[in-house]
């Protein structure tokens, strides 16, 4: 650090105060450069006739991310984006998104994953993300439940790595079951209440073993 011209205290300048030539305050210019790198990738993946990135163009940018595009993590960003219909992302939830993150460019994007992965794990978000993952697989207007065998895939998806064991006899149950077609809001969350507390007899048991 260069040593200070003077002994005399004065307050450091305010980034929003500090302008350049053509009067633009230079912390305003970053701002807009930022969101230009933004919109350049976005427009990277977008279909121009839609305006917006549609499954193709997520399959792409699944492709230079080097990640499947069935990953749980794409599904994370999907949430992060808080996109409303399944395999698009519109261009203000694109901006939205990737500025609460962090990041302009695929690079900084595909390093953003796994710390999206830890946000996504938090308890105070995980409940959502798991309650959003839901409603994504709601594709048509009006539509309330999903399908079993989509059930199953998703149930594999957000809560597999967590609850393996409870998850595949869940889905095994389902497979071959009669009584449910579809599945609704409220027992997608019983799901994660069955997971949670079979987790704890479990656990509670194998203590009283020790």
């Amino acid at each position: 650090m260069p040593p200070r011209a003077s002994k005399r205290k004065s307050a450091p300048p305010n980034s929003s105060s500090v302008t350049s030539s053509d009067g633009r305050s230079v912390s305003s210019k970053a701002k807009i450069k930022g969101l230009e790198k933004i919109d350049r990738l976005f427009n990277t993946y977008a279909n121009s006739s839609l305006g917006m990135i549609d499954p193709e163009g997520i399959e792409a940018l699944c492709s230079d991310l080097g990640v499947d595009y069935t990953d749980v993590r794409i599904l994370m960003l999907a949430w992060k984006l808080k996109a409303e219909k399944q395999g698009y992302f519109t261009q203000d939830e694109w901006q939205t998104g990737l500025k609460a993150l962090g990041v302009d460019s695929l690079s900084k994007l595909k390093k953003a994953l796994s710390d999206l992965e830890k946000e996504v794990e938090k308890p105070s978000n995980y409940e959502d993300f798991y309650t959003y993952a839901f409603r994504y697989c709601l594709t048509e207007e009006k539509q309330k439940s999903v399908d079993i065998e989509s059930i199953c895939e998703l149930l594999n998806l957000v809560l597999g790595v967590q609850f393996r064991p409870q998850i595949d006899s869940l889905i095994e149950y389902l497979k071959v079951q009669n009584d449910y077609k579809v599945i609704n809001s409220d027992q997608w969350i019983n799901f994660l209440r069955f997971c949670k507390e079979h987790l704890k007899s479990v656990l509670a048991a194998r203590m009283k073993k020790n």
